[in-house]
């Protein structure tokens, strides 16, 4: 067999490989909920791994590489878990805080701060880390904050303070 197939045959094998999961170089702070999510997540990926190998012969080896990857990623993401105390006070936004704030135009929005793998904006989970987050973390009501976005800065101010559920 000529090398070039041999160097065909690596590079169908490392094609078909999945490309790991980035892993942010932030700490990885979660809310108790937040912590029950990634728990969640690792027994539905053992799941599906388990129904993968009970396949044998028949499994699909794409998706056996995904799930594998997968696994890798969120037991990384479990096992470097922060634990952030649930919030008990509303004079300073943290982990866990609703906070509504308005922007130079007087729209309001609400959000409340998680951790990045809790984060959905579509329903108003913003990771802490995020501009967002990052601006609005320890803010108290009333202040006035830069939101850095790649749309322009924009100054907003807090104007209450909750905790999350």
């Amino acid at each position: 067999m000529s090398r070039a197939f041999v160097n065909e045959d690596q590079a169908a094998d490392q094609a078909s490989q999945p490309v790991e999961r980035m892993i942010s170089a932030q700490p990885n702070y979660v809310t108790a909920s937040g912590l029950a999510q990634l728990q969640a997540r690792v027994a539905e990926v053992q799941v599906l791994q388990a129904e993968q190998s009970a396949m044998g012969e028949r499994a699909d080896r794409q998706r056996v590489a995904d799930l594998n990857r997968d696994m890798r990623y969120y037991q990384h993401r479990l096992q470097h878990a922060q634990v952030v105390a649930p919030v008990t006070s509303t004079a300073k936004v943290q982990i866990g805080s609703w906070v509504t704030f308005a922007d130079e135009h007087g729209d309001e929005q609400r959000v409340c701060l998680v951790g990045e793998d809790q984060a959905d904006a579509g329903v108003g989970l913003v990771n802490w880390g995020s501009p967002l987050g990052r601006a609005l973390l320890g803010a108290s009501v009333g202040e006035e904050r830069v939101w850095q976005r790649p749309a322009g800065d924009l100054t907003v101010e807090v104007v209450g303070i909750e905790t999350c559920p």
